[in-house]
């Protein structure tokens, strides 16, 4: 396997690999967010409030109902960069077609339950009337495509896994420009509304997931082939690390579809607001989920050597990166509040509510930034059931119900203090198993455990 842009994290300075290795995925997420971005700003301005806040609902949904795929794919990110550390090829190899094989079929059934659902689903969450039938036609549209949207991302994370995060960004920069390109043709000048800025959405991710395919094959030598049955051995080790992983964003999914479902119940203006303030959200969150993504295959390629002394050091000096990062952008995003959220729409009670929503919450994001990165090194040892119990933790018993609760005492202002509070308990709860935990020892054989328990149950 060609290995000229993939970095060998087992040796060296920590901070300027993980800097050089972070800056693409940052630029990743930062592309990632600004497709959903350039998609909020055409529809909340072409198609007004009540379709911005159709798309921020049916977002949630794509998101939750793909998310138990999606969390298995971050197993991938500890599997792929510990058999790379251990310059394991054929275990490598092999692995690759086992998520091939899982996921992929997890995501065809998955889009075409989540099709014929559509508008149970919409329903169930208390989407407002006047919303139900946008939300319901995009949601649809977004589900034909949803192997695609999963696709060129499984592909990235492979590639970060190798060491190589900077390829990733030429299959987003493709998704992103020609979503930028075909969301106002769709909209406005094909007439298409809502559901034009779905099609835009699922051929943009089209393109990305079939150039990333042949790139990937044909350019990064990923052995890549067409997915056969796995054997035993791997299908044991997609349960015991993949399971927890998918219930794990499923817990966290679940749990914003849960506190969708307070913000739903102060109607329309909240709705919006709340979907255009979740777009500056995702800005103040790309440093955690950069490195959270990059501690996991950083970390994971030091368990797979047995070097712990650099996952430790790799952990603290992610944490003191991830807080300075943190406070930086939370105060940009404060200060500019009222000015991004008109970017979105013009109602007056929308921009009121999110501009309240971002200041009251911004700097709160430091703290979720602490659990980015310290369940990220937890991930990379394979303690997925462990991160399982803090995603339940953090989005069952704390965000969702100080929500809940803060917005029953507060009102719509609650919403934010409830989510906020909910970050710093979390935090110290991470931080909490990261200490006195048993996750350095999980990493200890996960393989070779898998095998003993194949042996016995074949002999």
């Amino acid at each position: 396997m060609s290995q000229s842009k993939q970095m060998d994290f087992t040796n060296g300075e920590i901070m300027r690999k993980m800097i050089l290795f972070s800056w693409p995925i940052f630029l990743t997420n930062l592309l990632q967010t600004s497709y959903q971005f350039i998609d909020s700003l055409w529809v909340g301005n072409l198609l007004g409030p009540s379709a911005l806040g159709a798309i921020t609902i049916s977002a949630t949904v794509v998101f939750t109902t793909l998310s138990f795929i999606i969390g298995i794919n971050s197993a991938t990110l500890t599997v792929i960069s510990q058999r790379r550390g251990a310059n394991d090829e054929e275990g490598l190899k092999d692995s690759l077609n086992a998520f091939v094989f899982v996921l992929g079929t997890l995501a065809i059934l998955l889009g075409l339950i989540g099709f014929l659902f559509s508008g149970t689903i919409l329903r169930f969450m208390g989407t407002p009337d006047e919303m139900l039938p946008l939300a319901r036609s995009y949601l649809q549209i977004n589900f034909v495509g949803i192997l695609f949207l999963f696709g060129y991302n499984f592909i990235g994370t492979v590639l970060r896994a190798l060491g190589d995060s900077r390829t990733p960004i030429r299959f987003i920069i493709i998704a992103v420009i020609l979503n930028a390109l075909l969301d106002p043709l769709f909209i406005h000048v094909f007439q298409w509304g809502i559901e034009g800025a779905a099609y835009a959405t699922i051929i943009s991710q089209g393109t990305a997931f079939v150039y990333g395919l042949w790139y990937s094959i044909h350019r990064a030598n990923v052995p890549f082939q067409i997915p056969t049955l796995p054997e035993k051995r791997y299908f044991l080790i997609l349960f015991k690390m993949g399971l927890p992983a998918g219930l794990s964003m499923m817990a966290i999914s679940g749990g914003i579809l849960a506190i969708m479902t307070v913000v739903t119940s102060f109607g329309e203006e909240v709705v919006a607001g709340f979907g255009a303030a979740q777009r500056l959200d995702s800005l103040i969150m790309l440093p955690a989920l950069t490195l959270g993504a990059a501690v996991n295959s950083m970390a994971g390629q030091n368990i797979g050597a047995k070097l712990w002394g650099r996952v430790n050091e790799i952990a603290k000096q992610a944490l003191l990166l991830i807080v300075v990062i943190s406070l930086f952008i939370s105060a940009i995003v404060y200060f500019g509040a009222e000015a991004f959220i008109r970017m979105f729409v013009q109602d007056e009670e929308t921009v009121q509510f999110g501009t309240m929503y971002v200041k009251t919450v911004a700097f709160f994001y430091p703290f979720l930034g602490v659990n980015f990165v310290l369940n990220g090194i937890a991930r990379a040892a394979g303690a997925m059931f462990p991160v399982l119990i803090l995603n339940i933790i953090s989005f069952w018993i704390l965000r969702y119900p100080l929500t809940a609760i803060f917005s029953a005492w507060l009102g719509e202002s609650g919403i934010a203090l409830g989510m906020g509070v909910s970050f710093i308990i979390s935090s110290f709860i991470a931080g909490g198993y990261y200490f006195l935990g048993n996750w350095r020892k999980i990493s200890e054989n996960i393989e070779e455990n898998t095998a003993k328990k194949e042996e016995k149950q074949d002999s």
